[in-house]
């Protein structure tokens, strides 16, 4: 178990990067000798390493980052079938995978992780050792200790303690979190948000998630439920929601409601590309579907700039590309529907991303547990 003080350290790395013993002091607060006392002992602990000399004025700086084999962790997706597992080092990089039939029973689900723990592990005793904790993602709302699904439409849960079973099972540390909320955290702590504070993901797929860092803190409001704009109503009296309402976001502008509407329209169309090919053909049902899509999640990212004004809105996408007609229709409805000193003010990013980014973001909310510790609101 880590102390407050090192866990300090650990963030401060973690947030800025390699840095040097009078830095990490300075950024700390403390006492060079003090924070040497604490950094001596985290490299004894193999969690950091001494990597490059800065030559400048006066004496050459020693810069200290995290060791990538300090410490490992195990991600679980719960979105996919088969359901991806994976081994990340302490930098987020895959060095393992593994897959296991899905299921909607949590004990079968503890059972085939304990079952394919071994062979994700298999060869590698040094891992094994250093193995801290898993995590797992899921669609639906996570409790604010990480520990209990309060309730997943896609898994047909209510109040499971998935962790707890989970760790019966394994033995091991466990955490579960909400696929968006795992997304955000992974790129806090890996990816392009690393240096932004406040920040907002935005996952494009079958579904569309939302996550947010607020001063440099995974926010999850009061009941974990921070960041469903997915089930904000966008369209009043609009298609009906498998959450029981009418509507959502999710019904006009997720792939799977794209897809619906395509099937209405008497299109072909079996993806988003085909669709994005109709449109530039000039077929008038493609261009009308993609214009409405994409101003509902345009409209609803506005929103959402002028509740948070982010630093940053990353758009995640899992289909192609997002510079064509929808992602040009997107960025016009944010444009549109942002108070006018906003305009222009918060970078959008688009990324595309693989199948193994939501095992990747289930091992960050480990990583992010063993580095920083709970993440209070």
């Amino acid at each position: 178990m880590l102390t407050s003080s090192q866990r300090q350290l650990l963030r401060v790395i973690s947030e800025s990067g390699p840095l040097s013993r009078t830095v990490l002091a300075a950024a700390m607060g403390l006492s060079k000798a003090t924070m040497s006392g604490i950094a001596r002992d985290l490299i004894a602990l193999g969690i950091l390493h001494e990597t490059e000399t800065v030559y400048g004025q006066g004496r050459p700086s020693i810069l200290l980052d995290l060791h990538p084999e300090g410490a490992f962790f195990v991600g679980i997706s719960l979105l996919q079938d088969p359901g991806p597992i994976v081994l990340c080092d302490l930098n987020g990089k895959i060095i393992a995978r593994k897959n296991m039939p899905l299921s909607r029973d949590p004990e079968v689900i503890a059972g085939g992780i304990a079952e394919a723990l071994p062979r994700l592990l298999a060869g590698r005793p040094d891992v094994a050792e250093k193995l801290s904790s898993l995590g797992v993602a899921l669609s639906g709302f996570v409790d604010e200790k990480q520990a209990n699904c309060v309730q997943s439409t896609l898994l047909g849960w209510q109040d499971v303690p998935l962790a707890k079973i989970i760790r019966q099972k394994t033995g091991i540390e466990t955490f579960i979190e909400n696929d968006a909320k795992a997304l955000a955290v992974s790129e806090k702590l890996f990816g392009i948000a690393r240096d932004i504070q406040n920040f907002s993901v935005v996952s494009f797929g079958e579904g569309i998630g939302c996550a947010h860092f607020i001063r440099g803190k995974l926010y999850r409001g009061n009941h974990g439920g921070a960041g469903e704009i997915a089930h904000c109503t966008i369209e009043p009296d609009g298609p009906p929601c498998r959450c029981g309402k009418r509507g959502c976001l999710d019904t006009v502008a997720s792939i799977k409601a794209i897809k619906e509407m395509s099937k209405a329209g008497s299109l072909s169309c079996t993806s988003l590309a085909e669709l994005e090919q109709e449109a530039s053909a000039g077929n008038v049902v493609a261009v009308r579907i993609l214009h409405r899509a994409g101003g509902a999640l345009g409209l609803a990212i506005a929103h959402l700039i002028q509740f948070n004004d982010p630093g940053m809105v990353l758009i995640t996408h899992v289909e192609g590309n997002f510079h064509g007609l929808l992602g040009t229709v997107v960025r016009e409805a944010i444009e549109a529907n942002v108070l006018p000193r906003y305009a222009g003010q918060t970078p959008v990013r688009t990324q595309r991303i693989d199948g193994d980014i939501w095992a990747r973001g289930a091992a960050s909310i480990a990583a992010h547990n063993f580095l920083i510790g709970p993440n209070p609101n």
